[in-house]
């Protein structure tokens, strides 16, 4: 990976702002420096991880932070966080104002915990394009900032699970023999409901609703972005495959639905995509 330099924007608040979420800082460490508070910074702190391993350290836990996940802490909370498998990556943002917290509470969000999220979410990539439309716009009273924030918010309580739920580690360890299954069979393009709720023995409706709980997608979607994952990979590794070959290797009877889908999923064409990888 091409050496980037570390990006830091810090947001000088107008004492007559009264912005529902104020953006205190947000940045990029390409080469994530070991850090330590004792007092824990004055506003909310999220840190995540875009390559690499770190570990943070808060309230007598060890977290692993890999790559997927991040960690959202309350103001004031001691803690401090260092590298484990070098070089550590990762975007953060700090961020306060009134209606901060009622915000967190009704989107059902914990502070002081961990989130993870699949690779296909849009958490990955939010916090670097925040960053470029800053750069790219003349934002002197930090308006659009504080609407970026609360847009990621948004985005992280919709696709971030919380690694402490119990009831999702659950669900998770319910669904493992259906998800290692899909992993097998992922080309098999009769494949539906019925079929996935008999591998495990279960109703449609159970299936769709622990679906829903542990990842925010039916069983049919996450079926469907596994198909589009596996194609990424094949696209990637296998060059002289044609796009009308891999989709039917992973499950799509028509190219130009395969074409739809994967452009939906990820904003641009197969095509497009081996070009860029």
């Amino acid at each position: 990976m091409t050496a980037i330099a570390p990006r830091r924007i810090v947001f000088a608040q107008e004492g007559g702002q009264q912005l529902p979420i104020t953006l205190d800082s947000m940045g990029y460490n390409p080469d994530q420096e070991k850090v330590s508070r004792p007092d824990g910074y004055h506003t909310y702190h999220w840190i995540q991880t875009t390559s690499g391993e770190g570990l943070l350290y808060f309230e007598d836990k060890t977290l692993t932070l890999a790559e997927g996940s991040g960690v959202l802490l309350h103001p004031h909370t001691p803690h401090r966080y260092e590298a484990l498998s070098p070089p550590w990556r990762t975007y953060y943002l700090t961020f306060g104002g009134e209606s901060s917290r009622p915000i967190l509470e009704t989107l059902g969000m914990q502070p002081n915990a961990l989130y993870h999220w699949e690779s296909e979410a849009p958490l990955s990539l939010m916090l670097g394009e925040m960053l470029d439309r800053h750069d790219a716009a003349e934002d002197m009273f930090s308006l659009g900032a504080s609407t970026d924030a609360y847009r990621f918010l948004l985005t992280l309580s919709k696709y971030g699970q919380l690694h402490n739920n119990t009831a999702i580690s659950r669900n998770v360890d319910k669904l493992q023999p259906l998800l290692k299954w899909m992993d097998s069979h992922y080309g098999d393009p009769d494949i539906g409901l019925h079929d996935l709720s008999a591998q495990l023995g279960v109703s449609g409706r159970y299936l769709n609703s622990l679906f829903l709980q542990t990842f925010v997608l039916s069983p049919y979607a996450y079926f469907v972005r596994l198909r589009i994952r596996k194609s990424k990979e094949l696209l990637v590794s296998k060059p002289n495959l044609t796009v009308k070959a891999i989709s039917q290797l992973v499950g799509f009877r028509d190219v130009s639905h395969f074409v739809a889908t994967f452009r939906k999923q990820s904003a641009v064409t197969p095509e497009q995509f081996r070009r860029l990888h």
